[in-house]
């Protein structure tokens, strides 16, 4: 069995130039929306990667693209992503992997069935395909359970699609468009002048820009410490694995299934990615220093939310006590934890259980990515007032890779002026800065 997971190589290598209109901190999928928005719009822009595209969390994802059971707050920018993901093959000129497979939530007993009922009662006035069906309509859509579902929430519309596909293909299409990509560089500072971002600093020289906008997910609140700006960022590493490939195991090969301590889909390769929320945190000094701004957090996350103590504390207190951007970043790596086994494990027993069909499929590899997280569970995608010309999307909470195309056109709306692609204010980072004490409605 292997541990680890693949990624496309995004292929070729582009030289930093000396000046762009518009820098991208970040190679995962908002940071590669934000560059192919700004391309597509005629803008030049560079995006910069410190490791490889998608080698963080935007590749080792579930890939789910879903509205259902979304923050109220955040289902805008789900609605608005659906019809950009079913246009993104041809919009990129590769294969994304998305396939409106549809999504359906389980219900086991009758306390869940009332919250995603309460959750379906709310989203109404959105138009939504969602619904809630009858425990034979579960049998009939996933038949070969030993359960009897007491009902589910089912979203047609809802999708899946490729994180390994992904983000190399959409930033091909940068290229193609004029923009550039450079990898394995970290961003470790900015310029600024007359009061607003004038450059980004590298360890390979200094790039002019009009704007930066910076989607470096876990790594983001790191760099903004470093300008004196407050974001209070935490991580959780989710764990998932994939089996070999075989047939179809429970009703339709393409629909993706949330059930009581399990979750999974099919992928291209005939696949299944599986896991469930069951999410580490691992304590570092920033929890302490975040911990007001995440108490309101912790009874929403109850029972999934598990945390552990170990040689990251002192790797971050390090860090944290470097004096200068540029010593924070040395020796940034590839965010890549190993996979917590246990959780992994409960998963795949809950699913043989309910799913014997299961049981027969073999384990290839498993692996886990590092979430962003911030104590209201709803991404930053805002211009920062305070330092002109630098625009935040990042804080993501699990959500960024469904959410992605539509972030990401939101944030290039930013940067440019245009019109916004959906009302910014639920994402504005002065939340975190004017007193609001932000407040979660869902779980990562």
């Amino acid at each position: 069995m292997a541990q680890g997971f693949a990624v496309d190589s995004l292929g070729g290598g582009d030289e930093l130039p000396a000046r762009t209109s518009v820098v991208v901190i970040g190679g995962g999928i908002a940071g590669a929306m934000t560059a192919l928005s700004l391309a597509e719009d005629g803008v030049p822009v560079l995006l910069i990667e410190k490791g490889r595209v998608a080698g963080e969390q935007s590749g080792r994802s579930w890939g789910w693209c879903r509205k259902m059971d979304r923050d109220i707050r955040e289902l805008p920018l789900a609605i608005a992503a659906l019809p950009l993901w079913e246009d993104m093959n041809r919009r990129i000129g590769g294969e994304s992997g998305f396939r409106r497979s549809g999504i359906v939530y389980l219900n086991a007993d009758e306390k869940e069935e009332a919250a995603r009922g309460a959750w379906l009662r709310a989203a109404e006035p959105f138009g939504l395909d969602t619904r809630l069906i009858s425990a034979a309509e579960v049998d009939t859509l996933l038949p070969g359970s030993n359960r009897r579902w007491r009902s589910a929430l089912y979203t047609p519309s809802d999708g899946v699609a490729e994180p390994r596909l992904m983000v190399p293909a959409v930033l091909r299409a940068v290229r193609r468009l004029g923009g550039k990509v450079v990898e394995h560089t970290p961003v470790i500072g900015l310029e600024t002048a007359g009061g607003k971002v004038d450059a980004v600093v590298t360890p390979q020289g200094r790039v002019a820009c009009d704007a930066v906008v910076l989607a470096g997910g876990a790594w983001s609140g790191r760099f903004l410490a470093g300008l004196g700006l407050r974001l209070p960022q935490l991580k959780v590493i989710a764990s998932v694995l994939r089996t070999e490939a075989a047939p179809p195991a429970a009703g339709r090969s393409d629909i993706a299934v949330w059930g009581a301590g399990f979750g999974f889909h099919r992928r291209l390769d005939g696949g299944y990615t599986i896991g469930y929320g069951n999410n580490l945190h691992e304590i570092v000094p920033d929890s302490f220093r975040y911990f007001a701004d995440f108490l309101p957090t912790i009874p929403v996350a109850a029972g999934d939310l598990h945390f552990s103590i170990g040689r990251s504390f002192v790797t971050e207190a390090r860090h944290l006590g470097a004096r200068n951007t540029a010593a924070r970043f040395a020796g940034a790596g590839e965010n890549a934890p190993p996979p917590t086994g246990r959780f992994l494990s409960r998963a795949r027993r809950a699913l043989d259980r309910a799913y014997p069909a299961f049981a027969e499929l073999r384990e290839a590899a498993r692996w886990a990515g590092l979430i962003d997280v911030l104590p209201d569970v709803l991404p930053v995608i805002s211009n920062v007032e305070t330092l002109p010309g630098l625009t935040l999307a990042t804080g993501f909470s699990g959500h960024g890779f469904a959410i992605g195309p539509a972030a990401g056109r939101l944030a290039a709306d930013l940067v440019t002026g245009r019109t916004p692609i959906v009302d910014p204010a639920p994402f504005r980072y002065g939340r975190y800065t004017d007193g609001s004490r932000p407040r979660p409605q869902t779980a990562v």
